[in-house]
């Protein structure tokens, strides 16, 4: 299979990604597994450019973006995939409007420290969303991460500025 028929077939759940996992069974994983596993956030974002982490990860490709553009499915699978994400960084989404959930906390949600790989992932997240038409998703995840990284956290300027350069 060619990058773009993979990509697509595991975003509609039609076929595994390079582990055997279909969609649904990623977003059915613990949070523990989503932290400590870092292979799967390149399918569930995908990009234009490769992963330095994962050399199986299919490329955003244009014919992938459009596919996106003119299909209300994996957009909407797109959305679960972020809502999953955004569990795991103790968040939560009404529509276009995400927040804290109650129990987020520095001790228990690791992206609200400096640094590290979640940042990069949240990076990935708000390209991804972006250049697969969800603009407004983008940009609330853009905003909300800023907004709650900074107050309820020691997010960084760098981290920030990814963030704010994403999209």
């Amino acid at each position: 299979m060619d990058n773009d028929t993979r990509l697509l077939a595991f975003y509609r759940g039609e076929s595994p990604d390079h582990k055997g996992r279909l969609l649904e069974d990623i977003w059915a994983l613990s949070p523990f597994w989503l932290e400590h596993t870092h292979d799967y956030i390149q399918w569930l974002f995908p990009i234009p450019e490769a992963s330095r982490f994962n050399s199986f990860a299919p490329l955003l490709t244009p014919a992938v973006q459009a596919a996106f553009a003119n299909d209300e499915r994996l957009r909407h699978h797109q959305q679960r995939s972020l809502d999953v994400m955004l569990n795991f960084l103790g968040l939560t989404r009404d529509g276009n409007i995400i927040t804290a959930q109650p129990t987020l906390s520095i001790q228990t949600h690791i992206w609200l420290k400096a640094g590290g790989h979640n940042h990069l992932r949240i990076t990935r997240m708000i390209r991804s969303l972006a250049l697969c038409h969800q603009p407004t998703l983008a940009r609330a995840l853009q905003q909300a991460v800023i907004e709650i990284g900074t107050q309820h956290g020691v997010v960084g300027e760098t981290s920030v500025r990814y963030w704010q350069d994403a999209f």
